[in-house]
């Protein structure tokens, strides 16, 4: 019993946020509380890029967290922009969108809750895919958190820091 601790504990560590980059600065792992516009759980997705794709595209919505209200997707997948990204063009891709897959979508994104349908938009990835922005910055999942998870805010990781998106399009303090 005494060696399976430490390897459980080891496992814990390698599934954080960061724990695929040695340079990973702040965290913490808060949650999304719920709220009247908090997205639905209505399984978890086999991954963050397997996104709940309505008719028309990808639903983004807005819940609450313990930094304040973000967006999230239909299924309740925190969603991230990156400092390093200063226009809609993506720059994340190979080693960083495995940890960071982009919000894809194969039609118009959907606005729900308080996310403003002025400031949804999307830009083509170099592999031909579609992937949402929010005023005009890219949006990314953390591949390892689940539905109402939020464990990778103001880190560092591929060279730049991860927020989570205000309704207002900014990041969330």
């Amino acid at each position: 019993m005494r060696t399976i601790a430490p390897i459980l504990l080891v496992g814990a560590l390698v599934t954080g946020c960061g724990a695929d980059d040695p340079t990973v600065a702040g965290g913490g792992q808060p949650r999304p509380t719920p709220s009247s516009e908090a997205p639905s759980s209505r399984g978890s997705p086999s991954s963050p890029s397997a996104t709940t794709v309505a008719p028309g595209g990808t639903t983004i919505t807005t819940g609450d967290s313990d930094h304040g209200p973000m967006l999230f997707n239909a299924d309740g997948q925190a969603i991230y922009i990156w400092e390093v990204e200063t226009s809609a063009r993506p720059e994340c891709y190979g080693d960083c969108a495995s940890a960071w897959p982009p919000v894809l979508t194969r039609g118009q994104p959907l606005a729900t809750g308080g996310v403003m349908p002025s400031l949804l938009g999307t830009t083509r990835r170099t592999d031909g895919t579609t992937q949402v922005t929010y005023a005009g910055q890219p949006l990314y999942y953390y591949a390892h958190e689940g539905p109402n998870e939020v464990k990778c805010h103001n880190v560092s990781t591929h060279g730049g820091l991860w927020w989570v998106v205000t309704p207002e399009g900014t990041r969330a303090d």
